[in-house]
């Protein structure tokens, strides 16, 4: 397994929309099992593939508790396809913007459709923080960052401090906001 370098804010490839993944073959199994041992790496508990530079449709989570043992999830062309009327607020933080947390609200449970690393149709009811992760990374293959969802003066002061960081070849996670 190899770890990748996780793309941070303010590089323009966070934005972009990923193409859904068409080949299930095992290039896409291993590309699997490097998001993993990336997301453990750094550590986190999902990753889309567009943090690592790669604009397909497919995330990886593992919401285990350290300790406990891994429970991975790959989910390849996630749809959200209902979500509840019932809001749930999660502090939320990113890979792609390190040592940033803030409060964002997103539907208390979503029921997804995806494929499997083999290609077979899958469907899940996500509660809690699936929930809240699975949204998260779509977003991610969506351009969409969850800085996003909170207010723009907060949302600005970020980006301009991990711009300033970027143009003085700091690493972003050496930054605390």
């Amino acid at each position: 397994m190899t770890i990748k370098p996780i793309i941070f804010i303010p590089d323009p490839i966070l934005r972009a929309v990923s193409a859904p993944v068409e080949r299930f073959d095992a290039g896409l199994r291993k590309f699997a099992d490097d998001m993993f041992a990336t997301m453990y790496d750094a550590p986190g508990i999902g990753l889309a593939a567009i943090q690592v530079a790669e604009p397909i449709r497919m995330v990886v989570i593992d919401l285990a508790k350290e300790g406990d043992a891994p429970e991975p999830h790959v989910f390849i062309n996630p749809k959200i396809v209902e979500r509840s009327d019932e809001p749930s607020t999660y502090e939320e933080g990113c890979l792609s913007i390190p040592d940033y947390y803030a409060e964002v609200e997103r539907p208390a449970s979503v029921r997804v459709t995806y494929q499997s690393i083999d290609g077979k149709p899958q469907e899940m009811l996500a509660e809690g923080l699936m929930a809240t992760c699975i949204q998260h990374e779509i977003d991610h293959l969506d351009g969409v960052l969850f800085i996003d969802h909170i207010s723009k003066l907060k949302r600005d002061m970020v980006i301009k401090k991990f711009k300033k960081l970027a143009k003085t070849n700091v690493p972003a996670s050496a930054g605390k906001i």
